[in-house]
This record gives structure tokens, sequence and C-alpha cells, in this order.
């Protein structure tokens, strides 16, 4: 046998992550903000993309039919794809694409909420509202600030004011105590008390305590009902944190009744007023999906049009612009606009399919959790829905990421489906963690002052239910759940009404 150079001519098959084929996968894993702001991008970016402005139709899917999930594409989008799609395709179908990151964690594509309600931008300012004329949310600082300027007349106390202001933490705290201020201002340590006193009465009151107790103090004393008995309740936190009520009676020289009433007392305080202060407002969530029960009892499933970004190809100016060139470099700069439009339309209308196709999978199999509630929830893991919809496990992980469901029993992400299943006894039908979860705390609320259920006792309860559980596991849900122990429970209920 010769052993020399040759040339061999191979076929082979493989999938290159290109850069275009890399942000499909980030818009499919993508938030809709995210997304809304990545198109508002590319809005600005490429004179070959303008907005759908017509009205859209719903893109339904029903329970019963997976198969048929694909909505039939829209005309503008036809007329986008339907030519330049030969010319300039994606790269690869990313359904079934794996690259080593199944988290399905944030991609990132844009900062900023984006314009409009799902990319549907309105410009015309004489429909702004009186909203848009409110001032801007003071901070606490300066909230604090002015209230300083309006309290304090004395130069030496507004010094002494600022100091504190510029020291107290975002929660409210000021630690450091009176002597150390007074010693860093070079003036009286009673002068500073007074002023601290005073600076606990402003608005938010409780701001500048030392410590918890005299935050709570404050705020009890500014409602008139810091008395001996609240006082002792004060003193001795510490047992309120052990739940030692008997022990609490005893000290405070109070009934189980009083007890109550001052422990619901300090429950309506704000053990941090200045937390709160200058939180942002939780921004609502905008479901992406939207079911509802259909006429004959079944389910139907369909993308939120309002978080579905709208826009096509523009493909009158793109002819007027291949006409109007003159040089290699616009006609480039064109075909390059024209192949980054094609693909952005195509990418979301996949993007759309692919929600709406594991969506539909997922209402499919936990119809029990739907009809009869959280109980019914049954295990679920990403290979279920991939095998069903034909996608790899890490697709169906981007989909589900940061993607929200409204149903009728409430608003969900997608993830929460998805649970780890509980072995059933003498090899039965295992069951979810969540509906697990919630069993236990069932059982522990509907337990009275004679039957206080151990970990064990819950164990063997889901035993004849057909749970197979460790207490260890009972033990770890309920401290998830922030129920106390067995003995904190007997504890509190032994105490006499």
């Amino acid at each position: 046998m010769a052993i020399g150079p040759r040339l061999d001519m191979r076929h082979t098959q493989s999938l290159v992550m290109t850069p275009q084929l890399r942000q499909a996968i980030k818009l499919l894993q993508s938030s809709n903000m995210e997304v809304t702001a990545f198109v508002e991008e590319e809005l600005e970016r490429n004179p070959l993309l303008e907005r759908d402005e017509r009205p859209e139709p719903r893109t339904t899917a029903d329970e019963r039919a997976p198969e048929a999930l694909a909505p039939e594409p829209r005309d503008s989008l036809e007329a986008a794809t339907a030519t330049s799609m030969a010319e300039s395709p994606l790269d690869a179908d990313y359904g079934n694409v794996y690259d080593g990151d199944g988290s399905g964690g944030g991609a990132g594509l844009g900062a900023g909420d984006g314009a409009g309600r799902g990319g549907r931008a309105d410009f015309d300012d004489d429909l702004s509202g009186i909203e848009d004329l409110a001032d801007a949310r003071k901070s606490l600082r300066e909230h604090l600030g002015e209230q300083v300027r309006l309290s304090f007349h004395d130069h030496r106390d507004r010094m002494i004011a600022a100091q504190m202001l510029a020291m107290v933490d975002p929660a409210g705290r000021l630690p450091v105590t009176d002597a150390a201020i007074a010693a860093a201002m070079g003036c009286e340590e009673a002068k500073v008390a007074a002023v601290r006193a005073r600076m606990q009465r402003l608005d938010p009151v409780g701001m500048f305590c030392r410590d918890l107790r005299e935050c709570l103090a404050v705020q009890l004393a500014d409602r008139n009902r810091l008395d001996p008995c609240m006082e002792a309740l004060l003193d001795n936190l510490d047992m309120l944190a052990r739940r030692d009520l008997r022990g609490l009676m005893r000290v405070c020289e109070v009934d189980s009744e009083d007890l109550a009433e001052m422990v619901a007392e300090l429950k309506r305080l704000d053990p941090k007023p200045g937390a709160s202060f200058d939180a942002a407002p939780a921004m609502a969530v905008v479901p992406d999906v939207l079911m509802r029960r259909t006429n004959d009892g079944g389910w139907a499933v369909e993308l939120n049009p309002e978080t579905l970004p709208r826009i096509l190809v523009n493909r009158g100016f793109h002819a007027r612009a291949v006409v109007g060139a003159r040089s290699r470099d616009d006609k480039a700069f064109i075909a390059d606009k024209l192949q980054s439009a094609t693909w952005l339309v195509k990418s979301l209308e996949q993007r759309a399919n692919t929600i709406l196709k594991v969506a539909a999978e997922i209402v499919r199999r936990q119809d029990a959790f739907f009809r009869l509630g959280v109980g019914h929830l049954r295990p679920l893991i990403l290979r279920d829905v991939a095998e069903h919809v034909s996608m790899h496990e890490s697709t169906v992980s981007r989909v589900t990421a940061n993607k929200y469901i409204a149903t009728p029993r409430g608003t969900f992400e997608l993830k929460y489906f998805f649970t780890t299943a509980i072995a059933g006894t003498s090899g039965g039908e295992s069951h979810s963690a969540e509906a697990v979860r919630f069993r236990i705390r069932e059982m522990i609320m509907a337990e009275g002052i004679d039957d206080v259920l151990s970990d064990d006792a819950i164990v063997e309860r889901l035993r004849k239910e057909g749970v197979d559980i460790a207490r260890r596991t009972v033990a770890k849900y309920r401290e998830a759940l922030r129920i106390p122990s067995s003995v904190q429970r007997k504890r509190e209920k032994a105490v006499p009404a």
C-alpha cells in the first residue's frame, strides 16, 4: 500500500452559530420589554423597517389541537418574507439549537422600557395625559431637607440636623451615638439629643433612631400608644421573636387578649421607615400569553397583541433605493439592511409561534391545575414539553424564561408550572412538589389546639395519601413556607384565651 498525499472530498453537516442565529436565540429568551427596546433600536437604525399599524387578528391555539399551534403569517409578514427569504434566509432554525447554556438567562438586548405598549409607540403630543405634567417624586433626603429648613431656625441646630441627614442610612437608621456626633460637631451632647428628638418626629416618623426598639417606640409615642406595658414589650423583642407568649404575658403583666392587641399594634408599624420612601413603584407584569375558557369547556390560548412588536419591511422604499443607488457601497448597504430587516421580521414571527406552542402544551398538561387548583398541579419537566413540541430542552427553557401567562387563576410565569416530582407510595402516581407544599400548608392551617402536627406526623399523613416523602423534605418545605416548628406552634396555641 503506497503512502503519500492525496485529495478526498467529504460531505458533512454542521451548525454554525452565526451572529444572526445567536441574536435570534437571545430574542427568544428575552422578555417582552427587552424585545420592544431592541425593536425600537432597529427601527431607528434600519430605514427599511417600519411599524405595522393595521389591526392585528388574534393568534390563538386550542389545547386539544397542539399540532395546529403555529399561527398563519400575516399579510405584512408574507409580503416581507415571500421573496427575500430565498436570498437572505435565517442561518438555521433555532428551535432545536443547544449552545451549552440551557438556563435561559436574560439576554440584555437593549436598555430602556421601549415606546408605547408592546412596541406601538404614539408620538402624538396632543394625546399626552395629565400624568405627564406631574413632578418627579422627591427623594427621601430632599423630603427631609425641606422639613429641616422649616423646622429649625437656629443655624447651629440646622448644622447638626444637616449632619444627621448626611449620616442616616437608606433604612432610616442613625446608629451613631449623640456623644460621637457632638464630638465631631464641637457642640454639647444635650443639643444633639434635642435635635435628634425633633428629627425623629419628621415625616416619615421613626427616622434617625439608633435601633429597632427606639424606632418602634418613637412611632408608638407619635400615636400616643407608648404605655408601660408596651415599653415592657419593646424591651423584650427577643422573647417575641422566640414566640414566648407566656413569658411576655408575665413580663408585660397583661392577659392573652391584651398581648395579641399589642403585637398587632407593633405589626402595623414600619421597622424601616426610610426604605419604602425611595422604593421604586412595582412594575405591573404584562402577560405574554392570554388564556380563557371556551364555550365547550376547553381552553383557548392566544398571544397578547400588546406585547407583540409589529413591524414590516418597506418594499416600496427598498425598490426606490435600489434604483437610486449609484456606487457599490450604496448597493451593499441596501442589501445588508434588507437582509437584516427580513431576518428580524422572520425571527419575531418564529419567536411568537414558539411561545404559543410551548404555552399551549403547558396548558394541556396542567389542565387539572386550572380547573381544580394548586393541589392538582402535576409534576412537569422541560423534557416532557420539548419532546411533544419537537424542540430542544434548552429552547423550552428560553421560551419559559421571563414569559408570563394570564389565566383564570391569576398571572404566572411559565416556569412556575415546571416542578419536581415526588414519588408516590407503592409505585403510584408521582406528585408535584408545589402541590405537596400546598397540602402541608393546608394540614397545618387546619390543626387544632390539641392536635399540633409534628413533621413526622405530617409525613405519615402524606404517605397515607400516597406521597412518599422524607421528614427532612417536609421540614424544608415548612421552613420555605415560613411556618414555625410544631413546638413553637404548640406554645402559641397553648396560651389561654
